[in-house]
């Protein structure tokens, strides 16, 4: 196992440390706070939504009186039959076309409406995503490295996607159906009212009793929809995991223990998904049971109240539509419960991520002078978690041009100094300097562009040859990027794909071998021309022959550069200027090769480990 694999274990600095991290353990925040905040990450948008909302009342409104209409043509339709009956007239056909033809009207004017609500909404939503997507992107630049050091990719991944997508999904569904369910549901009340306040009084009587049950639903499933979210999140993760590394599950047949792993997690996923949609069906049978029940009053009180000829036919008709329209509403909201506790479930992870505490850097920086290359660790003492310190009150000095070579056992602390030199985190105590300017004063920006840097660990985009070699300097010419191939002696092997420099590299960089990615890797470095270099076991990945090929390119490269080089193989460091030989988090022994050899010490044990015959 590589050091850097092993010191990524390293448990990490908890939140609010001296120098800021990533809060590791993220708060659940309260129903009320989560839509709270999502109605003010809204603000941009109000005024489309009052459009929306204007709109979606507008269309209920003129909704509200169709049924009133309509009964009209109704009661003129059974008072002309009576009438023909009787023999004293007839059907007035004239009026009951004037009353349909009005009624077309509103209805056209309603559906226009709602158009106009459903088209603005439907573009308030698709830009929310997009800006809630940009922030979570900016935000995954400026989270410190320990947060993903300890939480899956599949997890945050799932953030951007599932979540900001349940996120806008939901606002659409629920804003759309909410407001002019309110409307509604205030209008056909005022309506009924009206008509008969008895068959109103009725009608109303029997909500209490669904709302009551609905509350009760809503606050028990609320935590199955929570947990919903969350296990989608790991199974992301697992999935993302097992992609990236199937040729080592199969390697060492882990396929059924995998399997195992993932369907413990797919079946407490399918248990929190079958709860929170049990609970939200509940809903609908209560809905339909109240409706009916609504019904069965209207028809048996309102025949009685016409028969008594309180009110007309028309009027039990049209209290019998309002009856359904006002139940509609009620129905809706039970629907919605699901889509709410989903909304707010999904907006509780998104927003978690967003108040991760962030990187920051000093106010009013200075400029970074033109590098010459002398590098000081003074006092540096560190540690992941502040109580299990790793190096301890560490001081070296690297003089402009000089190669300095760290050594030692997986775990001394190798790659820990060079995750503090690049500022992927801070030191607990003491600082270090470049050029005599404390790096902490300086922006992290700023400070890493001074160095160049190869990790053992490639990291390659999908891409072609050519674009991922330049992106160690985006305006570098086509050029410059061969020359720092062929320095790398990655130009033989690239000539030989097809397409050569335009071969793209697909997602998972799989297409080219290790030693391959590596080369592409150096070949970026050597086209970034940084004045000061890290290499991290920078050709750990190559053949022999290949190794001795880079070494001589490292030193032309290197000619006039400070440059740290960290290596297992001791033989690629004999001629560094300084070795480092790093036990524990200190600094065992200090010298050049024949120094340190001379000395018998921990350095000689070493080398004489590597090339002694057993």
């Amino acid at each position: 196992m590589s050091e850097h694999k092993k010191e990524r274990r390293q448990p990490q600095r908890p939140q609010g440390g001296p120098h800021g991290g990533g809060r590791i353990v993220e708060k659940p925040k309260d129903f009320k706070n989560t839509v709270k905040r999502l109605f003010k990450v809204l603000k941009p948008w109000r005024a489309k939504l009052y459009i929306c909302a204007a709109a979606s009342i507008s269309s209920a409104a003129i909704g509200i009186f169709g049924p009133k209409i309509s009964g009209q043509a109704t009661t003129a339709i059974f008072e002309g039959l009576i009438a023909k009956v009787r023999g004293t007239g007839g059907i007035d056909f004239a009026r009951i076309a004037q009353v349909l033809l009005f009624l077309l009207g509103l209805y056209l004017a309603s559906s226009a409406f709602s158009f106009i609500m459903q088209r603005v909404i439907a573009g308030v939503t698709v830009d929310f995503s997009r800006s809630l997507r940009q922030r979570i992107g900016e935000k995954i630049h400026r989270v410190p490295v320990g947060y993903y050091e300890k939480t899956s990719i599949g997890d945050v991944l799932s953030r951007i996607t599932n979540d900001v997508d349940s996120v806008s999904q939901n606002i659409s569904n629920i804003f759309s159906q909410f407001l002019s369910g309110i409307a509604t549901l205030l209008g056909v009340l005022i309506m009924m009212i009206v008509i008969s306040p008895l068959l109103a009084l009725l009608v109303v009587l029997v909500v209490p009793l669904a709302m009551l049950i609905a509350v009760m639903i809503f606050k028990r499933s609320q935590r199955y929809f929570k947990a919903q979210q969350q296990l989608l999140g790991d199974i992301t993760g697992q999935v993302e995991e097992s992609y990236a590394g199937h040729m080592v599950i199969q390697a060492f047949n882990r396929e059924d223990e995998t399997l195992k792993t993932f369907q413990e997690s797919n079946d407490k996923l399918y248990d929190s998904a079958w709860k929170s949609q049990f609970f939200t069906g509940l809903m609908q049978p209560i809905m339909n049971f109240t409706n009916n029940l609504g019904y069965l009053l209207v028809v048996v009180v309102g025949a009685a109240q016409a028969a008594m000829g309180i009110i007309t036919v028309g009027d039990v008709q049209a209290f019998i539509q309002y009856v359904r329209n006002f139940m509609q509403p009620l129905m809706q909201f039970s629907q919605i419960t699901g889509a709410i506790q989903t909304m707010a479930a999904a907006a509780e992870r998104v927003f978690a991520f967003l108040d991760l505490e962030e990187e920051t850097d000093p106010v009013n920086p200075p400029a970074l002078p033109p590098v010459k290359g002398r590098v000081c660790f003074e006092h540096v003492r560190f540690g992941y978690d502040p109580e299990k310190i790793i190096i301890h009150d560490f001081s070296l000095c690297v003089l402009p041009g000089q190669t300095c070579a760290i050594v030692g056992e997986t775990g001394s602390g190798k790659t820990t100094l060079v995750k503090l030199l690049m500022r992927f985190y801070e030191p607990q105590s003491g600082r270090i300097t470049l050029d005599d300017l404390d790096i902490a004063a300086l922006t992290r920006d700023t400070a890493r562009s001074a160095f160049g840097m190869v990790l053992q660990d490639t990291w390659l985009f999908s891409g072609t040859i050519m674009e991922n070699i330049r992106y160690g300097r985006p305006d570098a010419t086509d050029e410059e990027v061969m020359e720092a191939a062929r320095m790398a002696h990655a130009d033989h092997f690239i000539l030989t794909q097809p397409g050569g420099y335009q071969m793209v590299i697909n997602e998972e960089a799989d297409n080219i071998s290790s030693g391959q990615k590596q080369l592409l890797t150096i070949a970026r470095a050597m086209l970034a021309d940084k004045p000061v270099l890290i290499l991290d076991e920078a050709t750990s990945n190559v053949d022999t022959l290949t190794e001795h090929r880079i070494q001589h390119a490292m030193r032309q490269l290197m000619e006039g550069r400070t440059s740290f080089v960290i290596a297992h193989r001791l033989s690629t460091i004999r001629e560094a200027d300084v070795i480092l030989v790093m036990d524990n988090g200190n600094i065992a022994e200090f010298g050049n090769h024949d120094e340190l050899m001379k000395l018998g010490g921990k350095y000689k044990e070493l080398y004489e480990s590597q090339f002694k015959q057993t």
